[in-house]
This record gives C-alpha cells, sequence and structure tokens, in this order.
C-alpha cells in the first residue's frame, strides 16, 4: 500500500470553513529508519508523538460544519508541520524530557529527505485547498496534555490562540466564557505566535479569517467525547463568524 502523507475529507464540501490538523497522527513512514522512531509503543501514544483524539474532532467538526477537512499522516516527531521550514524545532530530538534516538544523528540530507516526503506535500495540499474559494475561513484543531514533565497541572478545558489575527479568535473565547462549565484559555497553554508556522503560511500571510483551537486530550480520549465536542462547537464557530460580518 502507497503511503500519503495527507488526507482530505469532503473537498467539494461547500463550506468557508476548512478545518486542519496539523498532528493528526502518530505514523511513521516506512522510510524513515524503517518505519520506527526507537521509542516504545506507550511514547507514540503520547502527546510527544502527535495530538491525542485531535483527528476525531477534526472530521466531526467538518462533517458538523458542512467543511472540508486536512489531515496529516506523519508523527510530529518525523518532522512538525507546524513550524516554519527554517525552525530549528522541525525536527525534534528531545521533546517532554524524552530523546528521540532515530532523530539524535538526523543532519540536513535526512531534514530535506522528511521534508519532501511529508512536510511539503502536505503544505501542498492545504495551499490548494485553502484557495478553494475567496473566503476561506482557516480552524487549526489541536491537543494538549494536562501537564507536561516537571510543570504544574494545566487548568484550561480548551484554549483559543490568535497572532496577527483576532478577528475570530476573540469573539470566540468571549463566547466560550459564556459556557459556565469550561475554563477557557486565551492563547493558552502557547502563545498564538509562531513565526512562519501553519497559521501563518496559509491564514495570516493571505489575510484569511483564522482561528486554532486546542483542547485539553484527556476530554477528547475516545469517539464519543470527540463528537460532543464539535457538536458543541460548531455552532459557536458559526455564530461567532456569522457575528463578525466578514
Amino acid at each position: 500500500m502507497t503511503y500519503e502523507p495527507y488526507s482530505i475529507i469532503g473537498a467539494d464540501r461547500p463550506s468557508r470553513w476548512l478545518v486542519t490538523c496539523d498532528h493528526a497522527a502518530n505514523t511513521v513512514p516506512p522510510f524513515v529508519n524503517d518505519g520506527q522512531l526507537g521509542l516504545a509503543k506507550g511514547d507514540m501514544e503520547r502527546h510527544i508523538a502527535y495530538d491525542v483524539g485531535a483527528a476525531g474532532v477534526t472530521k466531526a467538526l467538518a462533517d458538523a460544519l458542512d467543511a472540508p477537512a486536512i489531515l496529516s499522516n506523519f508523527s510530529r516527531l518525523v518532522i512538525d508541520p507546524n513550524r516554519g521550514e527554517d525552525d530549528p524545532t522541525l525536527l525534534m530530538k528531545l521533546y517532554d524530557g524524552t530523546i528521540i534516538p532515530a532523530n539524535r544523528h538526523a543532519g540536513p540530507e535526512e531534514l530535506e529527505r522528511r521534508l519532501n516526503a511529508c512536510y511539503r506535500p502536505y503544505h501542498t495540499a492545504l495551499t490548494e485547498l485553502a484557495a478553494r474559494r475567496d473566503d476561506t475561513v482557516i480552524l487549526s484543531i489541536h491537543s494538549f496534555t494536562r501537564q507536561l514533565q516537571g510543570r504544574d497541572p494545566r487548568p484550561w478545558h480548551i484554549g483559543v490562540l490568535y497572532a496577527a489575527d483576532s478577528r475570530l479568535a476573540k469573539p470566540l473565547i468571549r463566547r466560550l466564557e459564556q459556557e459556565h462549565d469550561l475554563c477557557v484559555g486565551e492563547n493558552e497553554p502557547y502563545g498564538g505566535h509562531l513565526p512562519g508556522d501553519a497559521i501563518a503560511r496559509h491564514a495570516i500571510a493571505h489575510q484569511r479569517l483564522n482561528v486554532l483551537v486546542e483542547i485539553r486530550n484527556d476530554l477528547i480520549e475516545n469517539e464519543q467525547h470527540q463528537q460532543d465536542w464539535a457538536q458543541r462547537l460548531a455552532p459557536m464557530l458559526q455564530e461567532v463568524l456569522d457575528q463578525t460580518g466578514l
């Protein structure tokens, strides 16, 4: 079976929304160290390898919004599509206290090989999908772990990230804060500005409306919870988009 570095769902759907999932999978392609990064199976199932639960939420949100979606099919430890090509963390050698054996001695030639086989095809496909209409709105779905090694637990259930463009993000934050059972993070648990990242490349550079949503991964561990979050978020997302008038 031929390896594909991404999958697309509903390419012909009519919605303005384009749902993206940069860290959808923990797949290690067969051409990368014989399909192994040298990590234990348990590590490959952790947040260091991919965004746990994010793919399921992405698919369910795309269905609920009648929107196309694109999902990566390679672990962020193979190469991180949510980094610029000149970012030193593009190929991680240490993540949350775990050494990545197959990356430890990976040099420029190996980096270029992974760029050509995984990273660049994903971004080319995303570019084409985003250009399908003039008013595309990019919704990027991620998840985060409740606690990083040696750090305090994170209190947020959901975070909304933005950088130079908060036209959609800030109204979404205000709407989410009306939900009394949610602890909402503004540019938490990460800052929204990462030069050259996927939002910068596909949204901000083209002045497209955009928002990046992070959901705590213990809340979306199974399919039912992923569906529940998608059904909850979809009407809020559409509501705030309609209210912008943009």
